[in-house]
């Protein structure tokens, strides 16, 4: 009889950790979806509304920019660099009173983001939404403004123009790499030059063209499909690919963003007129 007792009692228990497990397992896959989940944000302007799509997959550019809108951070920011057939700029908080030919473009929150470079997945084709950020001389990691962003106008090229500029990614990710493998060898190479070791740099540069060579074939700068037909249809600026990261994408309002591309601007490239974000809301899933 008390085997048959302590029979049920485990079999009970092995029940009760059935489903403690099943709720914690639906909890944890509830919390990874809602980590991974897009949001969507409202932003009304003096031209017209925009909404943009934030994506799950950068979810700290996606965090960080809703923080940002909850705060009323953006609220009255201008546009304060506009370019035609490239992209339209804003999120600079000194721009929120600054007098007409002001040099704008350095503000923020005082921190930057790490670069969530998704790339092929997400890239600069015609409406995205993507943060700024300092060149790569001073920011080698590509992080990324803690608030500044653009959104990509570009045009439209044709397939041997963009058989053109596969080239020229390819040779420009080449020289990074090569760049990268020459600081890393820094001491060696000075030490070389200095005992006028000529066969020595010549073999290692060699080497250093082979690694570069073999690191560029494992990561070809070669347009996908989806890239080809988005930059000879609707157009972009793919020369920017894979350099910054893209968080976002616009859903509606992208009349709205031609119209502020098309602004009269200044030297500077800041709209003659100002043109401002009044505000920024979250809304529901489009």
């Amino acid at each position: 009889m008390l085997a048959v007792i302590v029979a049920t009692i485990v079999a009970a228990g092995a029940v009760t950790l059935k489903k403690s497990s099943k709720k914690m397992s639906d909890q944890t896959t509830a919390a990874q979806t809602a980590a991974n989940a897009d949001a969507f944000v409202e932003i009304q302007t003096s031209e017209g509304d925009i909404t943009v799509r934030l994506f799950g997959d950068t979810p700290k550019h996606r965090d960080n920019f809703l923080k940002l809108v909850k705060e009323g951070y953006y609220d009255n920011v201008l546009f304060h660099r506009v370019i035609n057939e490239f992209m339209v700029q804003t999120g600079d908080p000194d721009s929120k009173a600054a007098p007409v030919g002001k040099m704008l473009g350095s503000g923020g929150p005082g921190y930057t983001l790490d670069a969530e470079i998704v790339y092929p997945a997400h890239f600069h084709k015609r409406g995205a939404l993507a943060a700024a950020r300092q060149g790569d001389q001073v920011n080698p990691e590509r992080r990324s403004s803690g608030s500044q962003f653009y959104i990509v106008t570009g045009k439209a090229y044709n397939d041997s123009t963009l058989s053109q500029m596969e080239r020229q990614i390819d040779m420009m990710q080449k020289q990074q790499i090569f760049n990268d493998l020459t600081k890393q060898y820094k001491d060696s190479i000075m030490n070389m030059r200095r005992n006028r070791d000529q066969a020595g740099l010549q073999a290692l540069q060699e080497e250093l063209i082979a690694i570069t060579e073999k690191k560029a074939a494992e990561n070809p700068a070669s347009l996908t499909p989806a890239q080809r037909e988005a930059y000879t249809t609707k157009g972009g600026t793919p020369h920017l690919d894979g350099q910054y990261t893209v968080f976002g994408e616009v859903v509606s309002g992208m009349d709205v963003v031609d119209k502020i591309e098309k602004a009269e601007t200044d030297g500077n490239d800041r709209p003659v007129k100002d043109i401002r974000i009044l505000s920024m809301k979250e809304v529901d899933k489009m």
